[in-house]
């Protein structure tokens, strides 16, 4: 039992750390609905998938590694038989993947009511991407920008078609509050003097609040019925942590005491992705099922529009408006 059992501190929401992702779904029915999930493949990502698919949501999984995709879905559809489950290929760490996946998505003809921007990597050595751009900003912030983006017309034409909110949610992290000391390394992104593996992580995770705050007040300016929130989903114990094997060390012997398991990860996901108490709130972080204070910098409105800015000339189109 982890100390996150113990502690059931229930927030406005009525949920807590402790909760978990069936636990804050119960008795919704999310029939008529179709999500993406970025990263599906293991994590809390498999967790938000599985739970979603269980309340009768059509998930479609984008998954990098379309060597393990047969086998998530048949794990998914092992609990639920019914399930309806759809796997694409989908690297976030390349541009030319994101818009091949978004292309192929939009000429499906499905509609699109959430989606989940939850790949990430943590911690990783300095590396460039595909298209020159520091990995974990590439993976964690870019590549989920460039994808709500591409698939925001049909969000949009789907939240008026149907008149059902349409709900974004970016999985950051508390970490966002600990990026480098400027926040955002704008003119010094692909620098590596200075690089530092874990504030790259939390630049990454601040540029996912900064992102969500952007997006959702483009999209409330414009009336559209199109909802944008970040979530951290708590210290969990996944393979997130693979790139330092001392933390990894230290996770594989203590982390059942001191974090959360994977069903209480998702909780926060899939409880801003369904959960009708959720409706029509834009712009916020959330932690533990409950609305949560970021930080400051995640609160500068300057800064998230000239990350935009940025966004929109790293991923080489002018700028999307």
């Amino acid at each position: 039992m982890s100390l996150w059992s113990i502690f059931r501190r229930e927030g406005v929401s009525g949920f807590s750390a402790a909760s978990t992702a069936e636990e804050v779904t119960e008795g919704i029915d999310g029939t008529g609905l179709t999500a993406i999930v970025t990263g599906a493949s293991s994590g809390i990502g498999y967790e938000t998938a599985h739970v979603l698919a269980h309340r009768n949501v059509h998930v479609v999984m984008g998954l990098r590694n379309m060597a393990t995709a047969k086998g998530v879905k048949e794990s998914i559809a092992k609990h639920n038989p019914a399930a309806k489950i759809d796997v694409m290929e989908l690297d976030l760490s390349s541009i030319s993947s994101v818009r091949k996946f978004a292309s192929s998505f939009s000429s499906s003809g499905l509609p699109l009511n959430i989606l989940i921007n939850n790949a990430g990597i943590m911690m990783t050595p300095f590396t460039l991407s595909e298209d020159n751009i520091e990995s974990q900003f590439a993976t964690n912030h870019l590549g989920h920008f460039l994808l709500a983006n591409l698939l925001l017309e049909t969000m949009k034409s789907t939240a008026q078609r149907t008149q059902k909110e349409g709900r974004i949610v970016n999985v950051s992290s508390r970490r966002h509050k600990f990026s480098y000391p400027e926040g955002i390394r704008f003119d010094r992104i692909n620098d590596r003097s200075g690089y530092n593996s874990l504030s790259s992580y939390g630049q990454s995770k601040l540029a996912n609040v900064l992102h969500s705050n952007e997006l959702a007040r483009r999209l409330k300016a414009e009336g559209t019925d199109v909802t944008v929130n970040s979530v951290h989903p708590g210290p969990i114990a996944t393979n997130i942590f693979r790139h330092s094997r001392l933390i990894s060390a230290i996770i594989h012997t203590f982390g059942k005491y001191f974090l959360k398991n994977v069903q209480q990860g998702a909780a926060t996901t899939c409880y801003v992705a369904l959960h009708p108490r959720v409706g029509a709130i834009t712009g916020k972080y959330f932690s533990d099922c409950n609305i949560a204070e970021p930080s400051s910098q995640a609160k500068d409105a300057e800064m998230a529009k000239k990350l935009w800015d940025l966004s929109s000339d790293l991923v080489h189109r002018s700028p999307i408006p």
